[in-house]
């Protein structure tokens, strides 16, 4: 090149990357779908309260523009008076329901567990114990109640039994579920490599039934209740089962609305403990939705 030519001017793109490597336009993008994904998230957090506060906003007004009786139907500022006026026998009525239910659904998750284990592993476990599984499951616990007041007496026993029976089958046929429908190709090729039928068990039937144990634990944990307030109203001498029939005997109906509210927040409660031992546990499971919901963040 001549020394008297003037040098080349450097020529820049009309989009220039920035310091990232992205464009403008793409930054922008990202930006849009990261302050869409924080919205997501804040309404996530904020729904479920605004529902129940809707909820509890539409039955208030409902009450008041029919002036519907408080024997048929108190409403919810009558409820929360109701409370407040006897806090003290819903908490210690309430913390007998929790012990008896959570007693039996100890009793339940360790039973269920194993008998899971024992009928999904086993053909002629599974085809010889589901018949009388799913027939004793149909009878009603309320009918059970009565011949176990004979067996043991009045008291919190029949209350424990009662909530063991009710959350059992779930437990058992979920666990059973997830072992027995381990892919046979995956068996024959464990036992190709010499693996045991305890071993395919333990390290490939198990870890695949915890996503069907948790999910069964966050619904037995709830028919648990029912079944301890079920033997409360029947014989029991304490409990909110109990202390709801003493209140309807009298037609205080907002203290019947005011113990099923205790329970429904206890349920509550004990649901979101056994989600949140499934999400510290069985994250991975759940691994792919996860990360389709990110993606599809943007979509708001």
């Amino acid at each position: 090149m001549p020394d008297d030519m003037p040098p080349r001017p450097a020529t820049t793109p009309a989009s220039a990357p920035g310091d990232s490597g992205m464009s403008p336009e793409a930054l922008r993008r990202l930006e849009a779908m990261a302050a869409a994904a924080r919205r997501r998230r804040r309404l996530q957090a904020w729904l479920p309260w605004l529902v129940i506060v809707g909820m509890f906003a539409v039955w208030e007004v409902v009450v008041r523009g029919f002036a519907l009786p408080e024997f048929v139907l108190p409403a919810p500022s009558s409820i929360a008076a109701s409370m407040v006026k006897w806090w003290w026998p819903l908490l210690d009525n309430s913390w007998q329901t929790l012990m008896t239910t959570l007693i039996g659904f100890a009793f339940a998750i360790v039973f269920g567990l194993l008998l899971g284990i024992a009928i999904g592993s086993s053909t002629l476990l599974y085809h010889g114990l589901y018949p009388l599984l799913i027939g004793f499951n149909s009878v009603p616990k309320v009918a059970v109640v009565p011949i176990l007041v004979i067996w043991f007496g009045i008291g919190t026993v029949p209350a424990v039994i009662t909530a063991f029976l009710i959350s059992f089958f779930p437990i058992v046929v979920n666990v059973a579920t997830g072992i027995a429908t381990v892919e046979p190709e995956l068996r024959d090729v464990l036992r190709a490599l010499g693996a045991r039928h305890t071993d395919i068990i333990r390290k490939v039937g198990l870890p695949r039934a915890m996503p069907y144990f948790f999910a069964s634990l966050k619904i037995a944990i709830t028919v648990a209740f029912v079944g301890s307030i079920i033997a409360e109203t029947v014989a029991a001498n304490k409990g909110i089962g109990h202390l709801m029939i003493l209140a309807s005997s009298r037609f205080d109906v907002p203290l019947v609305f005011a113990g099923l509210m205790v329970t429904a927040v206890m349920g509550v409660a004990m649901y979101l403990v056994a989600v949140a031992i499934e999400n510290r546990t069985t994250g991975w499971a759940t691994r792919g939705q996860n990360d389709q919901q990110q993606v599809q963040f943007g979509g708001l």
